[in-house]
C-alpha cells in the first residue's frame, strides 16, 4: 500500500477490533501459566525436583518451536496475507490449548506446547496487519496502542485463570482459554478487513542469499532484533524469581502471594498508560529519540531493584519499569516498520517473534542460573548492565538513530 492507500484503509477499525481480539488472546496465553507446574504435578507422581525440571521442559516447549516455525510463517504471510494467518494461529491455538485439557501424562503437554508453538504468532501477525495498513505518520501510536491490548491481556490472565481453576478445575480452565482463542477467530474473520496485494516474488538471478539484502538498512534490522532479545531476556530473567524476591524482603511475614501478585502486576499497570503517549511523541519527535530513553531509564530503574530493602520500594521500581517497557517494544517494531519495505512486514515481525522466543527462554535459564549461583539481587543488576549495553550498541553501531527526524526516527 502507499500512503493514499492507507489512509483510505480501514486501519482505525482494524486497529480497534485487534486490540480486543489481541487482549483476549494475551489473557488466554497467560491465564493457564499459574497452576501449569500444578497440572504437571497432578499428572504423575513426581518429585519436587522432577516437577520443576518437566515445567521448565513444557514452558520451554512452546517458546523453541515458535523461534524456528515464525519465520516461515511471516514469509507465508506476505505472500499470501495477514489476515488468513490471525485465523491460522487463533484456530490452531484454540484447539492445542483445548486438547491440554485431555492430557494425562507430562509428555503429552509437552508435545501439545510444541503444537501451540506451531500456531504461535497472533499479536505479531496483528501487529504486522496494523504496521501494513497504518498511515506512516500515525504508526507509533498505532502500534503503541495494539501493544496495550496483549500488555493489559497477559496482566489480568493470571488472575481470571486462577479464579476458574479454583471455581471450576484446572481442566476445565483450558476447555475455556480455548474458547477464548475461538472467539478471536471469529472475530478476526467477521470483522478484520485487509486489502491484500501480493508482491511478485524477484526472478531467480536477482534473489539474494542474504535474508536482509532486501532491507535499505540492514544493520538498523539487525540491531532492532538483538535488542527485543535482550529486552525480552532482561524481563524474563526476572519473572520467575520475583515472588522469592518478595518473600525475602517480606522476611517470610504476612500475604506474601497477594503481595508478589500485586508487584508483579505493576509494570502492566504503567506500560498500558505510557505506550500510547511514548508512541505519539516518539511520532512527532522521533522513535529514535523515545527508544533511547528507554533503555537509560530501564538502566536505572533495574539497578537499585537490587540493592532495596523494603517491598514499596521494589514496588514503585516495578512500576517504573513498565514505563521503559512502552518505550522499548513499541518503539522498536516502529522502527522495523519504518525500515521495512511494505512486502516485507510480516517477515520482519515473524523474525521478531523469534527472536523475543529465543529471550525467553535464555532469559528463564540463565536469570535461574544467576539467581542460583549468586543472590536473587544479581538479576537486577545484570539485567541493569545489559541494558546499558544494549544501548551502547544502539548508540554505536546505529547513530543515525539519534536524530530528530529521519526515515528511521
Amino acid at each position: 500500500m502507499d500512503e493514499a492507500e492507507r489512509e483510505r484503509s480501514p486501519w482505525q477499525k482494524n486497529l480497534h477490533v485487534l486490540w480486543f481480539c489481541t487482549f483476549v488472546a494475551g489473557m488466554a496465553f497467560s491465564e493457564i501459566m499459574p497452576f501449569l507446574s500444578l497440572y504437571i504435578s497432578s499428572l504423575g507422581d513426581y518429585t519436587k525436583a522432577q516437577v520443576t525440571m518437566y515445567s521448565g521442559l513444557v514452558y520451554a516447549a512452546d517458546f523453541f518451536v515458535s523461534a524456528i516455525a515464525s519465520p516461515l510463517w511471516g514469509i507465508l504471510a506476505d505472500r499470501k496475507g495477514r489476515k488468513i494467518m490471525l485465523l491460522r494461529s487463533s484456530l490452531g491455538m484454540g484447539i492445542s490449548l483445548a486438547l491440554m485439557g485431555f492430557a494425562t501424562s507430562v509428555w503429552q503437554m509437552v508435545a501439545l506446547r510444541a503444537l501451540q508453538g506451531v500456531f504461535a504468532g497472533y499479536i505479531s501477525n496483528a501487529q504486522a496487519l496494523v504496521a501494513s495498513q497504518t498511515p506512516r505518520k500515525h504508526s507509533g501510536a498505532a502500534l503503541s496502542t495494539l501493544m496495550t491490548g496483549p500488555t493489559s491481556g497477559m496482566l489480568l490472565g493470571p488472575v481470571v485463570g486462577g479464579v476458574l481453576a479454583q471455581v471450576f478445575t484446572i481442566r476445565l480452565t483450558f476447555f475455556i482459554t480455548g474458547f477464548l482463542l475461538l472467539i478471536t477467530f471469529f472475530m478476526s474473520w467477521g470483522m478484520v478487513q485487509e486489502k491484500f496485494k501480493p508482491v511478485a516474488p524477484k526472478p531467480k538471478e536477482q534473489r539474494s542469499l542474504n535474508p536482509l539484502a532486501a532491507f535499505p538498512k540492514p544493520k538498523l534490522i539487525l540491531v532492532l532484533l538483538s535488542s527485543t532479545l535482550i529486552v525480552q531476556f532482561g524481563n524474563i530473567s526476572i519473572s520467575p524469581i520475583i515472588s522469592l524476591y518478595v518473600k525475602e524482603l517480606m522476611h517470610n511475614v504476612g500475604p506474601i502471594t497477594v503481595v508478589a501478585g500485586i508487584i508483579a502486576a505493576l509494570p502492566g499497570i504503567s506500560n498500558i498508560i505510557a505506550s500510547p503517549r511514548l508512541g505519539r511523541y516518539g511520532d512527532q519527535h522521533g522513535s529514535g529519540r523515545v527508544l533511547l530513553f528507554g533503555y537509560i531509564f530501564a538502566t536505572l530503574m533495574y539497578l537499585p531493584q537490587g540493592f532495596v530493602t523494603s517491598v514499596w520500594m521494589l514496588g514503585l521500581l516495578r512500576f517504573m519499569i513498565g514505563i521503559s517497557d512502552g518505550a522499548l517494544y513499541p518503539e522498536i517494531q516502529t522502527l522495523l516498520t519504518k525500515n521495512t519495505p511494505v512486502e516485507l512486514t510480516s517477515t520482519v515481525f515473524s523474525w521478531n517473534q523469534s527472536f523475543q522466543a529465543v529471550g525467553n527462554m535464555l532469559g528463564s535459564l540463565i536469570g535461574g542460573w544467576i539467581a542460583g549461583v549468586f543472590n536473587y539481587n544479581a538479576v537486577f543488576i545484570s539485567t541493569a548492565a545489559l541494558m546499558l549495553i544494549n544501548l551502547a550498541l544502539v548508540w554505536w553501531l546505529v547513530p543515525e538513530i539519534r536524530q530528530r527526524k529521519t526515515q528511521t526516527a
